[in-house]
């Protein structure tokens, strides 16, 4: 095996741990949040900055681009805001200071439940035929931590109330939930394609186990959990589910956990219970993110000994590691893959060409508590 690579750039923006790195939607941006609640915003391009802003009082726990032009930010501080996205200008000068770049306005905000340290889970989609966007957004449920709740954005109504309730006996009340489940870690919003876009939620909670609910009923509202079905449930780690990644087409999903164990889960319905989930055992216990390439291929896991590794997600073959963060890694983001994707000219950066933008579908991006910011260049682990 060749010897693992040293990164392709190490940004040094922030004073806190990496909680958070994120891709716009386009990847002409790279976003990132820290312990403290700033978020920086840095050019893929020429790696200067564009932004940056106190955005939370406490940790960022997730940060998202909405519509063309909002930038949905989640905070320890039990806020969720979403922020008019900078426009982007000629680039400030690389001794710019972090005062004299410019921070973007506050377009909304909502009181949230981030007891959990879980990030929402945002489903962008299209209302008629008009231009306007709107978004689902699934959250702990303000009250109870074990259940979740879907609102719509930028309406804020909440549409469906206390998912997940009924299943199995309720704690002592103090916001941690249920005693069988414990406090939801992560989610994902999505629709199944097949059932007629039939809304779906899947979670992945504090004793190990991940649950898929499904939306069964007409209305699009619902309160105290009803009209959700549990479709399933499996407990595969004997530690909290620390991360979840899932394939862009939602065929499966993927768990890592205190414990060495890397759990996938088949999300599709033609599937017997016994083979739901596959359980891969690795020799790195402790891990602390997981995502997954656009194209369902390669997976990177962060580690808490800061080392990043990667797999082949449909073998799990091991394919190699990635060290530079001297202590654990928290976060880790790819690229989006994008079709017939070209570079405007820009007398500004006329040196980034179409070479550039297929070049960049190949970088992983991760964060530590060290400060760090590593951006990786990834060989195509096809050609071999």
């Amino acid at each position: 095996m060749s010897p693992a690579p040293a990164p392709a750039h190490i940004l040094r923006s922030h004073n806190s741990q990496i909680n958070v790195v994120a891709f716009s939607i386009d990847n002409e941006r790279l976003y990132s949040g820290d312990a403290s609640g700033q978020i920086q915003v840095m050019s893929t391009r020429s790696f200067r900055p564009l932004a940056s802003w106190k955005a939370h009082a406490e940790g960022i726990l997730g940060i998202e681009e909405f519509n063309e032009d909002s930038v949905v930010t989640h905070g320890r501080d039990n806020k969720l805001h979403v922020w008019m996205r900078v426009a982007e200008t000629k680039p400030l000068a690389e001794t710019a200071t972090i005062e004299e770049l410019p921070s973007p306005s506050l377009k909304f905000s909502m009181d949230v439940n981030a007891l959990n340290y879980c990030r929402f889970s945002l489903l962008q989609h299209s209302k008629g035929p008009s231009k306007n966007i709107n978004a689902l957004i699934a959250l702990p449920n303000l009250v109870e931590s074990s259940l979740a709740d879907i609102w719509e954005i930028p309406s804020t109504d909440r549409l469906h109330a206390a998912i997940g309730k009924g299943i199995g006996a309720v704690g002592p009340g103090d916001g941690r939930g249920n005693n069988k489940t414990g406090i939801i870690m992560a989610m994902h919003l999505f629709r199944d394609t097949n059932v007629q876009q039939q809304l779906r939620l899947l979670l992945a909670y504090e004793n190990g186990g991940v649950s898929l609910f499904t939306y069964s009923g007409v209305t699009g509202k619902s309160i105290e959990g009803r009209d959700w079905d549990m479709k399933w449930t499996v407990r595969s780690h004997v530690e909290s589910v620390m991360a979840m990644t899932v394939r862009k087409d939602n065929l499966a999903a993927f768990t890592v956990s205190a414990d060495n164990l890397v759990c996938r889960y088949d999300l599709q319905d033609d599937v017997a219970f016994a083979t739901r989930s596959t359980v891969y055992r690795t020799k790195h216990p402790g891990n602390g993110a997981i995502v997954i390439q656009d194209d369902g291929r390669v997976i990177a896991i962060g580690g808490w000994d800061g080392k990043v590794r990667l797999y082949s997600s449909k073998t799990f073959k091991y394919l190699g590691s990635l060290a530079y963060h001297k202590e654990g890694c928290q976060a880790a983001a790819f690229p989006h893959y994008q079709v017939g994707v070209h570079v405007d000219g820009d007398d500004e950066l006329d040196d980034f060409d179409n070479g550039d933008v297929e070049d960049r579908l190949r970088w992983l991006v991760t964060g530590g508590k060290d400060t760090r910011i590593a951006v990786w260049r990834l060989r195509d682990f096809d050609k071999k």
